[in-house]
């Protein structure tokens, strides 16, 4: 099957209750132990890209290669996904350049120029067949070559999330309840002691994710 955008992925995976590997891959060796692994598992997969496997790759080579794995592991639904898309203009490339699927990190940015950010991305997304994933809050680690600390990491907020989806026309949303990523380790001064004397990082805030699944019901 050709690649596909997340739209009907995730509402098999709503229904079905399982969730959706989405791994990041830059060579030729991630792309094939991936894929082949998922069509084992007949699993479906999100294969994302960044700026910098963007940079490293090339554009061209990276789409090529998961055309090669799209081909050779025909059974399972592929989609191709540009992760922490940090401009309109990246996006665009890869709008163009044949991604499935973007995603639009303004979350830097105050509330309304992440929105005016995002609705543009959705814009242009959405006339050329291809879904926006955008963010709300900012996770603590490393985004290409961007560190966040984890105190200037802030959570989503609830109250937030209906009039930022509403406005965009967004098709997923990524929210941050504290998680970090990347290369990136919780330094102890940003840790506390449980009643054990064990450092432990900063707590996931669920109570954040479930009111905004309150809030947005079966969305993305």
């Amino acid at each position: 099957m050709p690649l596909v955008t997340s739209t009907e992925m995730f509402k098999k995976a709503y229904d079905g209750g399982y969730a959706i590997g989405a791994f990041n891959v830059n060579n030729m060796e991630i792309v094939q132990g991936i894929t082949e692994a998922c069509q084992e598992e007949h699993a479906p997969v999100i294969l994302q890209v960044s700026k910098g496997a963007r940079a490293y790759a090339n554009h061209t080579y990276l789409v090529k290669l998961v055309e090669a794995a799209v081909e050779c592991c025909p059974d399972i639904p592929i989609v191709l996904h540009l992760d922490h898309g940090p401009d309109f203009e990246t996006c665009k490339s890869c709008i163009d350049g044949g991604f499935t699927s973007v995603m639009i990190d303004a979350s830097g940015k105050p509330f309304a120029e992440n929105i005016e950010i995002t609705k543009k991305v959705v814009e242009y997304a959405h006339d050329h067949g291809v879904v926006v994933e955008a963010e709300l809050g900012t996770l603590a680690g490393i985004e290409d070559d961007v560190k966040v600390a984890a105190h200037e990491a802030s959570y989503t907020r609830p109250e937030e999330v209906e009039e930022f989806v509403s406005k965009t026309g967004c098709d997923s949303l990524a929210i941050a309840i504290g998680t970090s990523h990347g290369a990136y380790k919780f330094k102890p001064e940003q840790c506390t002691r449980n009643e054990k004397g064990i450092l432990v990082p900063p707590p996931l805030r669920f109570d954040v994710l479930e009111e905004v699944s309150k809030r947005l019901p079966g969305f993305p």
